[in-house]
């Protein structure tokens, strides 16, 4: 029996080619709501496909009645009504733990970015001001305090590297986890950490996490890394921060809104660096997500297994 998938977004080539020689599929590119409205009244839909930005939530599925999976090529799960699919029976598909390298490393090369002040220095030597290097200022991790907001897959990596390069480790997570960091209270992470690295998942409880309140409980000078969910900073008390000279600096490849408005103030701050979501986009790492969530979704929908672990809400589901 023929089935229906709709792409929201596109995917890596090796994932379109497996989804193109699919006998068993009808494969839809609904890039845009009207393309979308398209392919509703095409066929009927069995599975979508998103990246990052295709929004699945409960209006959507109303209209699908034949909608048995959802997948996200990659981890988070914020442009998915779960619970919405998890009523309706639908299974909802990610790639768990397939970003963690990338995400690690990334996160590693925006905090000795900032933290050795390498952006103006590279930019002095491409405009032509070697002779200004007198007034260079940075500063190594070694022997600096790394601080981890959630100890999860890419926490624990980025805990590992930071140790490799001599910094001392501290974490706060919902869990303690089997690692030989200690664990203290979030408060106490936030006032020890020279380094704060945030690796936290986007839910109500997390969202503004790093409000005005707990900004000013970092050390004067800290740096804050964010490379896991833009919202879970309140930006406006961030760029105060930045500003008043409390926090030293700020990297992230994520923000409350993606793209940023052409005026947002943080980008204008000179001890901000950002990146556009790139973290996972990595030809090894973009491709192995994507094929990997491609693979399990063909899985589901021709009855095979998938892979341990992809459906996100198996348990809620009553799967094993």
């Amino acid at each position: 029996m023929k089935y229906t998938i709709a792409l929201l977004e596109t995917v890596a080539e090796e994932a379109q080619k497996r989804l193109d020689t699919d006998a068993q599929g009808r494969v839809l590119m609904a890039l845009d709501g009207p393309a979308l409205e398209t392919a509703i009244s095409q066929h009927p839909i069995d599975a979508i496909i998103t990246r990052g930005k295709g929004q699945v939530r409960a209006a959507l599925m109303d209209q699908l009645p034949q909608l048995k999976v959802i997948a996200r090529c990659g981890v988070g799960l914020d442009n998915i009504d779960v619970e919405a699919a998890t009523e309706r029976g639908i299974k909802v598909v990610n790639a768990p733990n397939s970003n963690a390298n990338t995400i690690a490393e990334h996160t590693i090369a925006l905090m000795l970015n900032l933290q050795r002040n390498l952006y103006t220095a590279m930019t002095m030597v491409k405009e032509g001001r070697w002779h200004q290097r007198g007034g260079y200022v940075g500063d190594e991790l070694h022997g600096k305090t790394l601080g981890i907001l959630g100890m999860g897959n890419i926490g624990k990596k980025v805990a590992s590297i930071g140790a490799a390069l001599g910094m001392e480790v501290v974490y706060w997570s919902a869990h303690k986890e089997e690692v030989p960091f200690p664990m203290l209270s979030f408060e106490a992470v936030l006032q020890t950490a020279d380094v704060l690295s945030l690796h936290l998942p986007l839910t109500p409880e997390t969202e503004h996490l790093m409000n005005t309140e707990a900004l000013a409980q970092t050390k004067s000078g800290a740096l804050l890394v964010n490379t896991a969910r833009g919202k879970l900073i309140d930006q406006k008390a961030l760029y105060q921060s930045l500003k008043d000279g409390h926090l030293g600096g700020f990297a992230a490849d994520v923000l409350a809104e993606e793209p940023p408005n052409k005026d947002e103030a943080l980008i204008g701050l000179p001890n901000v660096l950002l990146t556009a979501h790139v973290g996972s986009l990595t030809k090894t790492t973009y491709a192995q997500m994507c094929t990997m969530t491609v693979e399990n979704t063909l899985a589901i929908l021709q009855e095979r297994p998938p892979m341990e672990n992809c459906i996100f809400n198996r348990k809620a589901l009553g799967l094993s």
